[in-house]
């Protein structure tokens, strides 16, 4: 393929890193205000359950911003998530294959999916915003059907609740007992990170975000690498599908809807923009863990789940607010 371009002057600007700063100084913020509001906040048990929670929203938010930071938006993420977690349960409880297999399906029918997404709106031009709502739906559908609308359960695969909740970081240190699932979204996002910063994909997912055309008339595939960084993105909710299903032992096909809203308010809460051009995975990791700890501590507060939803909201009606903000001002 051509040569990548060199960085744009978009890439890294000043204002990613105040967003940042300040999305780092308000979990802080949160963090303080919990502890101090209930005593069982900074629990062990609790943390660990806020690190837990994390693993899902922060590995869909990672793949979320790959395409966001391309100028696009996937919102079939969650329903991903849960297909390829039905899909698991097919290979290993119906099939009967081993846990790789079913690791490897998991991950190889998102990016498939992606693949499909990506094609829809690189090859037929269709809108982002109506080609993964339509994959959202599609995917909704298959996951009911697939499953008969009942749970699959891994009973028979009496290694797969590790993937999630087993802790191979608690083997060697009994004192850290950080679950497996939290241990991937940290190496998860590391990789990541590295893409975004230091490879040719990562740098054509910010020249897409920043003038799409341009790289076009430049003589690069615009279409493929946009088709190859949804793809990933797919591939990487294969991976949240594995973790939420083995966290729970099952694959549940109503689960899903209402994960791509928190995915990608945890992208913009961190910096990135809807705009496409700029985002960073730090950033995004910040605010996952934000809309974490928020929810964990709202809950332990015994605010009912109707007003959690109602912050939730709030919150990225304020997050889209301030990227607004951010880009009049870059534009002056």
């Amino acid at each position: 393929m051509t040569t990548a371009p060199t960085a744009s002057p978009a890439r890294k600007p000043a204002s990613g890193a105040q967003q940042k700063l300040l999305a780092f100084a308000s979990l802080i913020a949160l963090l303080i205000f919990f502890s101090i509001a209930s005593p069982n906040f900074l629990q062990t048990s609790n943390i660990l359950a806020i690190l837990q929670a994390t693993s899902v929203n922060g590995v869909l938010a990672i793949a979320a911003t790959l395409v966001i930071v391309t100028g696009g938006i996937d919102l079939s993420v969650g329903t991903l998530m849960t297909f390829c977690a039905v899909m698991a349960g097919v290979i290993l409880t119906y099939a009967g294959m081993p846990l790789m297999v079913g690791v490897l399906g998991a991950i190889a029918t998102g990016a498939a999916c992606g693949t499909i997404s990506g094609s829809l709106i690189a090859k037929m031009k269709i809108p982002p915003f109506i080609a993964t709502l339509g994959m959202m739906l599609i995917l909704k559908g298959l996951s009911l059907v697939i499953s008969g609308t009942k749970p699959i359960y891994f009973n028979d695969t009496p290694l797969y609740p590790e993937i999630s909740t087993g802790s191979l970081i608690g083997a060697i240190v009994p004192s850290v007992p950080v679950p497996n699932g939290v241990l991937i979204l940290f190496i998860l996002a590391l990789v990541i990170g590295y893409v975004l910063n230091r490879t040719v994909l990562g740098r054509y997912c910010f020249a897409l975000g920043s003038n799409e055309e341009a790289v076009r008339l430049s003589g690069v595939n615009t279409d493929g690498w946009k088709i190859a960084i949804y793809a990933l993105a797919g591939g990487i909710c294969g991976i949240a599908g594995l973790i939420i299903s083995s966290r729970l032992n099952s694959a549940q096909p109503a689960l899903g809807l209402g994960y791509e809203l928190d995915a990608i308010a945890a992208v913009v809460i961190g910096g990135t923009s809807l705009a496409g051009g700029r985002g960073s995975v730090v950033g995004t990791m910040i605010g996952a863990l934000i809309m974490a700890v928020l929810l964990n501590g709202l809950r332990i507060m015994s605010v009912a789940q109707e007003w959690q939803t109602v912050v939730t909201g709030l919150i990225i009606i304020a997050a889209v607010y301030a990227d607004m903000l951010r880009r009049a001002r870059a534009a002056s």
